[in-house]
């Protein structure tokens, strides 16, 4: 047997047939959304699905992993659990880096990123917890070279050490670019939505696809793709590539098999189902360009029109959902002007937009005390700031 044949086996054995432990980390607010996001899948090994504070942990196999990132829409990343070990003081931690078989996981030249943080532990200081960790990393990987591993250029991978009470914790994230990033715009207005977050909205508000949606205040059009890919049962990450696809674990015939999968289950429309307008003509080209780019154009219409001249009943629409994401904060001269803004909005769904559900973003609580529609308000972080979600109907 040859020192590669032998490696691969032990990847195999020790990574490729064994479950593991999964983190997705959300946005705060976000993680019981996510449970159920997960909840839904139909992975082949989940179990042991547990919200917890800023994410959630779930079992799974290797496959299971790469679906998740694939599919999911309120994740930001998701880590695998490597390690977990007590050490008080920086020998026991060299040591047990060391002890660790990196090289099951990172190619001998990897690039390696380290975020640390650590909570009532006598190692607190992040500096020597890099300068102690990386370099045992390195030196249990150059023995990789022997068990026939090829030293070639790879992407940077990330490594997150997570220290309470002197017991770390290691991960490795497997998603590369946060989740949010779906791979598909490559412009921004001034103040866009998260994905991830437009994709919570969408959820809350019970969105599926089968309404009309409408988007007066477009922008960059994340509200409209979210929905889009929504509708047509387009994965999250089907447009990009993950960290995983970089590990010496990874398996190329399976992923192949999900993407082919996740394909087949797509919803092929050729009637627009979501309207995407504004009065910024410069976002909606840059908007019309993704939209056709990357096939959305059966799905979502781009037309340049003023939310408080156009009507829905204007063009006999159906009532669906209508979303929006006004301009506040920064982007307003004033806070009156603000304040203004969002009374014309809430009296223009008033009287335009009556049997309708909709989705707001609004940056303060105090501006909903005359809203005269029921609604629910849900916290959430946008633009640094805490905002209302509210969802409810008109």
């Amino acid at each position: 047997m040859t020192q590669n044949s032998a490696f691969l086996k032990r990847i195999k054995r020790q990574v490729v047939a064994r479950s593991h432990r999964f983190f997705a980390a959300t946005s705060p607010g976000l993680n019981r959304l996510c449970a159920d996001e997960l909840s839904g899948l139909v992975l082949t090994t989940l179990s042991d699905i547990e919200t917890g504070a800023g994410g959630v942990g779930f079992r799974g196999w290797l496959s299971d992993l790469y679906e998740a990132n694939l599919k999911l829409r309120t994740a930001n990343r998701i880590l695998m659990r490597l390690y977990d070990f007590k050490a008080a003081n920086f020998r026991q931690l060299e040591k047990k880096i060391l002890d660790f078989p990196w090289e099951l996981y990172l190619f001998p030249d990897q690039p390696v990123q380290l975020s640390v943080t650590a909570a009532r532990c006598r190692l607190y200081h992040k500096e020597a917890i890099v300068n102690t960790v990386l370099p045992a990393i390195g030196r249990r990987l150059t023995t990789a070279i022997d068990n026939g591993q090829a030293k070639t250029c790879h992407p940077v991978q990330r490594i997150f050490v997570r220290g309470s009470d002197d017991r770390w914790v290691l991960s490795l994230d497997s998603s590369g670019d946060n989740l949010y990033k779906r791979g598909i715009k490559i412009h921004g207005g001034s103040a866009p939505i998260r994905e991830t977050l437009a994709a919570a909205a969408l959820r809350i508000a019970g969105y599926a696809g089968q309404v009309p949606l409408v988007d007066p205040m477009c922008g960059s059009g994340t509200f409209s793709i979210e929905a889009a890919m929504t509708a047509a049962n387009i994965p999250a990450g089907w447009f990009r590539e993950f960290g995983f696809m970089d590990w010496p674990s990874f398996q190329p015939g399976q992923w192949r098999h999900i993407r082919k999968k996740a394909e087949d289950e797509i919803v092929r429309r050729t009637e627009p189902l979501i309207f995407a307008s504004d009065i910024d003509e410069t976002a909606l080209t840059a908007l019309e360009s993704t939209v056709q780019s990357h096939g959305l154009s059966g799905l979502i219409h781009v037309c340049r029109k003023d939310f408080f001249k156009w009507r829905p009943s204007d063009e006999n629409m159906e009532k669906g959902l209508v979303v929006l994401n006004p301009p506040y904060g920064i982007r307003m001269e004033t806070r009156k002007s603000g304040d203004r803004l969002f009374s014309d909005i809430i009296r223009k769904l008033a009287d335009d937009y009556r049997g309708w559900s909709f989705i707001l973003i609004a940056p303060e609580r105090r501006l909903l005390t005359n809203v005269p529609f029921p609604y629910s308000v849900y916290p959430i972080f946008h633009g640094g700031l805490e905002v209302g979600l509210v969802v409810g109907r008109i």
